[in-house]
């Protein structure tokens, strides 16, 4: 089962915001199989904008964590189709256009789970559920793929 993996959680992971959900994101990803993850290369522009902006990171060092991210996990690009489903998800669902090009992505490259804080937990969309894995309960279907 395929997982991809909102900007949220990858800026938790990259020690923006709470020591909590920080330290949730980090041991989160510690514990996904890393050949199931799948990195929307959206997130990862919206993470060079977190990183840039919010954190106040030098441009040079939040490139060098954007590349670790794409060193570490697959990335998958936009395409005109994926734009057109984002567009649909956006208008039938009230999404923000940007978060529907990731679930739009996410489905197109066979995920069965985005694990975001952001989007509606339990949301389901083209067969791929959106996972907050700061909810409770825990998801069962993203707590069966977590390694110990």
């Amino acid at each position: 089962m395929r997982v991809a993996l909102d900007t949220n959680i990858l800026a938790y992971a990259e020690g923006v915001g709470d020591a909590a959900r920080c330290a949730g994101a980090i041991r989160l990803i510690e514990q996904l199989p890393a050949d199931l993850v799948l990195l929307p290369a959206q997130t990862l522009g919206e993470l060079f904008r977190i990183l840039t902006g919010k954190a106040k990171r030098e441009p040079g060092l939040a490139r060098e964590a954007i590349m670790g991210w794409a060193d570490s996990f697959e990335v998958a690009d936009s395409s005109w189709s994926a734009f057109q489903a984002a567009i649909d998800l956006s208008i039938d669902h009230r999404l923000q256009i940007w978060d529907a090009l990731i679930m739009a992505v996410a489905a197109d490259n066979h995920c069965r789970l985005l694990v975001s804080e952001d989007l509606q937990n339990g949301f389901t969309w083209r067969g791929i559920s959106v996972v907050n894995p700061f909810s409770e309960p825990s998801s069962p279907l993203l707590d069966n793929i977590l390694q110990p």
